[in-house]
């Protein structure tokens, strides 16, 4: 799982098609991307040496904001970016005590995640 730059996002989503726009997306801004369609293939995999995470919050099984707290549990701090399309205050608040640098609603807007992702890859490099 090892990436040639610090420029690199680890998507985790159940939705191919998300993910597939996602790599489009973030490829043609110069960013290396990783992807994987569930949190449990994400840790079977090495874990992220350094880039952002870019998570939705609805999977089954285990859910982004549960991967993001076991993460951090393991002391994985690398910075991360919650993707969501049902949220809640509670549920905001929750990301936010785990470390996750935004909490976006899909669709997410283009700016705002490519906003959000040089926030991350900053505090990365920080």
């Amino acid at each position: 799982m090892r990436a040639s730059s610090g420029r690199s996002v680890w998507v985790v989503d159940d939705d191919e098609a998300v993910r597939d726009s996602m790599r489009v997306l973030l490829e043609s801004h110069g960013l290396t991307v990783r992807d994987f369609a569930s949190a449990r293939a994400f840790l079977a995999d090495q874990a992220p040496a350094e880039g952002c995470l870019l998570l939705d919050l609805h999977m089954p099984e285990m859910s982004g904001l549960e991967l993001l707290e076991k993460l951090r549990s393991e002391h994985v701090r690398i910075p991360t970016i919650i993707m969501t399309g049902r949220s809640d205050a509670g549920l905001r608040a929750r990301a936010q005590r785990a470390g996750a640098v935004a909490f976006l609603d899909k669709p997410v807007d283009e700016d705002e995640l490519l906003g959000s992702i040089e926030q991350a890859l900053s505090a990365d490099h920080a």
